[in-house]
C-alpha cells in the first residue's frame, strides 16, 4: 500500500471514535515504539481492545494489521534519529544473539524483494543502460557505498560511467549538466532520503533522460519522477542501514548486463587481464 500513514490518519481523526482517536495519537507521536508492537501490544499501551485496533486499520484501507504496521514502519524509516534507531533496535532483539537476528532478518528482507520485484521493469532498466550514451550513477551517504559498488563493475563493462561525487548542492548539476533523452541516471536513495539525489532526479527527468531509482518504496520521493522504479526492502539495523537487498538487485543488473553482452565482456576481460599481469595488480598468492 503506497499511502502515506500520517496523512491517513490525519484526514480520518475527525471521524474516528474516542478509542481509535487514542490509536491515532499513538502513532502519530509514539510511531518509533508502536511500530514494531503486535496489535494486542498496542491495544494494551493506549487502553482499548485488539479489535478495535484491527478495526482501526481495516477502517483506514489496510488490509488487516501486518499491512497497517508495514505503513507505520515506513514512517518510522524516514523520521528517527541515529539515537531512536539505537533504542528501537534494542527493543527488537532483546536478549538475542545480534548474529541471530540481524542475518535472518536480511534473509527476509532479500525474499520479500524476490516476490515483489517486477520483472519487466528490471529487464527494462538493464536495457536502457545497455543502449545508454552515458550512464551516471548518484548515491550519497549510506548509498554511496552501493553507488561505488555499481560504479566499479560497470566500469569493468562500459567506457562512459560516470559516478556523481559531489561537495555541495551545485556541483551535482554541474555533473550532470549535458544529461539527455540519450542517457540514464541510475540513482540510489534510501531513508533518510538525501535532498541532493532527489533534486538530481528531477532535473533529470525534466531533461527528458532515463531515471532508474532504486529505493526502498513507491513513497520515496525520488519514485515519482522514475522512468524505471526498483524497490527493495530496506530496515535499520541499529543506526545503520540495512542494504542487502539493493546490493542483490545491483548484482542482479550487472549479471543481466553480462549476460546481454556476454562476447563483448569477455573480450574486454581478456586484455584487462593481460593488463593486471603486465602491472602485477594481483598478487599471485
Amino acid at each position: 500500500m503506497s499511502r502515506d500513514i500520517s496523512v491517513l490518519i490525519r484526514n480520518g481523526m475527525p471521524g474516528f471514535s474516542k478509542g481509535k482517536r487514542r490509536i491515532a495519537d499513538a502513532i502519530l507521536h509514539s510511531y518509533d515504539r508502536a511500530a514494531y508492537m503486535t496489535a494486542s501490544r498496542l491495544a494494551e499501551m493506549v487502553g482499548v481492545s485488539e479489535s478495535t485496533v484491527v478495526r482501526f486499520a481495516n477502517e483506514l484501507g489496510f488490509d488487516g494489521y501486518p499491512e497497517f504496521q508495514r505503513a507505520v514502519q515506513e514512517l518510522v524509516k524516514t523520521k528517527l534519529t541515529p539515537n531512536q534507531r539505537i533504542d528501537i533496535t534494542e527493543q527488537r532483539i532483546g536478549e538475542a544473539n545480534p548474529i541471530e537476528k540481524v542475518m535472518h532478518s536480511d534473509i527476509e528482507k532479500i525474499r520479500y524483494t524476490l516476490e515483489s520485484i517486477d520483472r519487466e521493469t528490471f529487464s527494462a532498466a538493464v536495457d536502457a543502460i545497455v543502449s545508454a550514451r552515458n550512464i551516471y550513477i548518484f548515491g550519497v551517504r549510506s548509498s554511496a557505498s552501493l553507488a561505488g559498488f555499481l560504479n566499479f563493475n560497470l566500469n569493468m563493462i562500459f567506457d562512459n560511467v560516470r559516478l556523481v561525487q559531489p561537495t555541495s548542492s551545485s556541483d551535482v548539476f554541474e555533473q550532470i549538466l549535458g544529461i539527455s533523452e540519450k542517457d540514464v541516471l541510475i540513482a540510489i536513495s534510501f531513508p533518510r532520503y538525501s535532498t541532493k539525489v532527489v533534486n538530481a532526479v528531477k532535473y533529470a527527468s525534466d531533461r527528458n533522460a532515463s531515471v532508474i531509482a532504486l529505493t526502498d518504496s513507491t513513497l520515496s520521493p525520488i519514485a515519482e519522477h522514475a522512468t524505471y522504479l526498483l524497490t527493495a526492502q530496506s530496515d535499520m539495523a541499529s543506526f545503520v542501514d540495512s542494504l542487502v537487498a539493493p546490493l542483490s538487485i545491483i548484482n542482479s543488473i550487472l549479471v543481466a548486463i553480462t549476460q546481454k553482452k556476454r562476447d563483448a565482456v569477455k573480450e574486454r576481460f581478456e586484455h584487462l587481464e593481460q593488463v593486471w599481469d603486465e602491472y602485477d595488480v594481483y598478487t599471485k598468492r
